[in-house]
């Protein structure tokens, strides 16, 4: 059973608690594919005027996390295990859009990659695969 868009946004505020003001929202859900949003201000800056790479790693990773749960449901110990990501082009402190796609999905792994992209610009400012550990007997 899959969790819905609202669903998912509570588990990550209540699970991730440094995530409650963060201002994310669910654009896009589907399915294994989601669209988030992270809107960005000056915290997430770092020098020279541009979003810093442990806000980019965290939309991501977040993004992905709902594209798994979007179709296993709620399953709050599936975990990261691993994540590259290859940053494209400086991307302006402006609000960020990550677009998550599984590409598998198996009874123990989940296998997905991440589009990063400043809101506004048509060319990914990042590119990121990853990989989910799914605890046993959690998907159906």
């Amino acid at each position: 059973m899959s969790v819905t868009p609202d669903e998912f946004i509570a588990l990550v505020e209540e699970g991730l608690p440094q995530t409650a003001d963060a201002g994310l929202r669910v654009e896009q859900w589907q399915p294994g594919a989601i669209r988030l949003v992270m809107p960005i201000d000056h915290r997430h800056g770092r020098p020279g005027g541009t979003v810093s790479g442990p806000t980019l790693f965290a939309l991501a990773d977040l993004a992905l996390y709902g594209a798994v749960l979007s179709r296993i449901g709620r399953v709050e110990l599936a975990v990261t295990i691993s994540m590259t990501i290859n940053f494209l082009r400086r991307p302006a402190l402006t609000d960020l859009a990550a677009d998550a796609k599984l590409l598998k999905l198996g009874k123990r792994l989940a296998y997905g990659e991440i589009h990063l992209y400043s809101i506004g610009e048509p060319d990914p400012i990042a590119h990121v695969t990853g990989t989910y550990s799914i605890p046993p007997n959690e998907v159906s």
